[in-house]
């Protein structure tokens, strides 16, 4: 069935239909990686095993799309060199790096935790486009719910000091990861806009999983990592996040070539509502505490706060990039 038209894709009830869907898929991955840690028996510190747990993943979900893009008519191998090129950063960027840091960091934190700390990526979003687009500069709108979502950030974090006090509660293996590959996904998803307006999405997100995972793949392997234990559950829930991986940056990758990155971007905030609810309901995780509940309002509040355009950058036109003419 081929992806629906541009203009339907640009109108604001789809987008907001399919952005939900989306975030609700990557709020599930929170307790569905760890569970899978589970299943496989991969312990919090074997990081090689953990790359290869990812790279299957990956590389799975990009034969899933460029199979599909194949039954659709969609050419998935005459590609221009330059092309191919940009696919393979894409590729070893969105999915390589960031998910190593994503994997390591939720093995050393909670699941409730890592979907809050994620969502700075739609702050690093918006704080990037303000440079790249022309259309999406940075309003005091959009700079107070970052600095409102980041305050969030800043409360999950916070811990029982000395004397009863409140310290920050931060690792850089555990938290730190978790927000290096925010950062990493939010300049990678501009990189995508941009090369998308050349290339098929569905065919550019299939290359870019597959190149990254077999990345991942090799990586792993190369430092002793495996994958064992599979069984029918263990099993279900790999083929579940091949599933989420490809159908949710496909819908993604559609929606970021048809509207601004802002405008994209902004339903995150229903990523950590997911992410904690979730993690809560299947990993019995508590997001009754004040610390948790409050930076998950804090957080939702800003990425809502950023996406309330002006009348003025409503009506601008296009995609443009102040870096258009770059290679």
């Amino acid at each position: 069935m081929p992806p629906p038209s541009p203009p339907r894709l640009a109108d604001r009830k789809v987008v907001f239909l399919l952005a939900l869907f989306c975030c609700l898929l990557w709020g599930s991955s929170y307790p569905a990686i760890k569970n899978g840690y589970a299943l496989f028996g991969i312990a919090a510190g074997d990081i090689a095993s953990k790359l290869v747990f990812a790279g299957w993943r990956f590389a799975f979900a990009g034969l899933a799309l460029l199979a599909w893009a194949a039954l659709g008519g969609k050419a998935v191998r005459g590609l221009a060199p330059r092309a191919w090129g940009q696919i393979a950063v894409l590729g070893l960027t969105q999915t390589t790096l960031q998910y190593v840091f994503f994997y390591v960091g939720l093995a050393h934190t909670s699941g409730v935790k890592s979907s809050i700390m994620n969502a700075t990526g739609t702050f690093f979003s918006v704080l990037l486009a303000h440079f790249l687009y022309r259309n999406d500069r940075l309003s005091h709108g959009k700079a107070l719910g970052c600095a409102v979502g980041f305050a969030g950030v800043m409360i999950v974090n916070l811990g029982g000091g000395l004397g009863g006090l409140p310290a920050l509660d931060f690792t850089l293996l555990g938290e730190g990861f978790v927000v290096i590959a925010a950062f990493v996904l939010a300049a990678a998803s501009i990189y995508g806009k941009r090369i998308s307006q050349g290339i098929d999405p569905i065919v550019m997100t299939g290359w870019q999983l597959a190149i990254g995972g077999a990345a991942l793949l090799a990586a792993g392997y190369a430092l002793g990592g495996r994958l064992t234990g599979f069984t029918l559950a263990s099993s279900a829930l790999l083929a579940y996040l091949v599933l989420l991986s490809s159908l949710a940056i496909s819908i993604w990758s559609l929606l970021l070539k048809y509207n601004r990155v802002s405008l994209v971007t902004a339903f995150n905030f229903m990523v950590p509502v997911f992410g904690a609810l979730l993690s809560a309901a299947f990993l019995g995780e508590s997001i009754l505490e004040w610390r948790n509940g409050l930076a998950l309002v804090l957080v939702c509040y800003g990425i809502w706060r950023v996406t309330q355009e002006r009348p003025a950058a409503a009506a601008g036109g296009g995609t443009e990039s102040k870096a258009s003419a770059a290679t």
